[in-house]
């Protein structure tokens, strides 16, 4: 995974994963040259955080491998993740073996007795639905949007195209394209400011807009584009709520000047109003009036 649509979702779900678990990206497998995108062990002490993430949370209640895709998958391309859980597995086994003392790295592993060690989920994701996939590996619809495949390769398949627009797949639909992200984004900027998915999403966002001083993107990077967009309106917003405060601050201020007194309801009122034909009105007001029941509109 190389460009910065890829990378972007490896660092979502590391960083959204990074609260209920141990997280790691480009882990290495060993004997192959291929590397893990996301690899989770969750956190027992936090079952109660993981809970509250949703789809997320819910794919990630086992030690999971997570292969985003940002084109939908080739049969032969999860035959590589594939190939990846199952020598991710052999090498947690040797790791095992080794910490138990049971047997030297030059002995023949299968002459001691294994320790228990859980087969790792692999969590492909994918934008759109990988028909030859789902039919190869005899994939049941679980919920909508996710797929499993026959119990012996536990593989969960999650097609964001058919995820359902609510808040316990959005961070899974944030990895998406098109109108899948654009509503995504929409949805997280309806959040409160304190949201969780804010916190980790955000960050990723403006980090990956592709900013003045990045190299020209391609047309045809709609994830980038999309991102993009979203990161300018979060700013305008974030420049606008600026200058409302800032107005909010020259309305008191000039009602200290004028000596009109301002209790705390009154002074929540004003420095939470956004709209700046009002506070425009009120400032005027304040300049020249003798109370504050000429300044706000409905103050009796």
């Amino acid at each position: 995974m190389h460009n910065r649509s890829d990378q972007f979702a490896k660092n979502m779900l590391r960083d959204g994963l990074s609260l209920v678990s141990a997280a790691e990206t480009e882990v290495e497998v060993l004997a192959a040259t291929q590397k893990i995108d996301v690899y989770s062990v969750p956190d027992p002490a936090r079952d109660a955080e993981r809970a509250r993430m949703g789809l997320l949370g819910e794919l990630a209640a086992e030690p999971s491998l997570f292969e985003p895709f940002h084109g939908t998958p080739s049969l032969r391309q999860v035959r590589r993740c594939l190939r990846k859980q199952l020598t991710w597995h052999h090498e947690l086994e040797r790791r095992a073996r080794a910490a138990a003392g049971a047997v030297a790295p030059d002995e023949d592993a299968d002459a001691s007795p294994q320790p228990p060690v859980a087969f790792p989920a692999l969590v492909v994701i994918s934008p759109g639905r990988p028909e030859t996939v789902l039919d190869a590996y005899r994939c049941e619809r679980a919920q909508p949007g996710v797929y499993h495949a026959v119990p012996g390769l536990v593989t969960r398949v999650v097609v964001l195209a058919e995820l359902p627009r609510t808040r316990a797949t959005l961070m899974l639909r944030l990895l998406g394209s098109g109108r899948v992200l654009r509503d995504a984004l929409a949805d997280l900027a309806a959040l409160p400011d304190d949201a969780w998915e804010k916190s980790i999403a955000t960050p990723l966002l403006i980090h990956f807009r592709l900013g003045t001083e990045e190299p020209a993107i391609d047309k045809e990077d709609e994830v980038s584009a999309e991102i993009r967009a979203w990161v300018e309106e979060y700013e305008r917003k974030l420049r606008a709520e600026a200058r409302a405060e800032e107005a909010a601050r020259a309305v008191l201020t000039a009602l200290r000047v004028r000596g009109i007194a301002v209790p705390d309801v009154a002074r929540e009122r004003i420095l939470v109003e956004k709209d700046p034909e009002t506070l425009e009105r009120w400032l005027e007001r304040a300049i020249v009036a003798a109370s504050l029941a000429e300044v706000l509109d409905g103050l009796s």
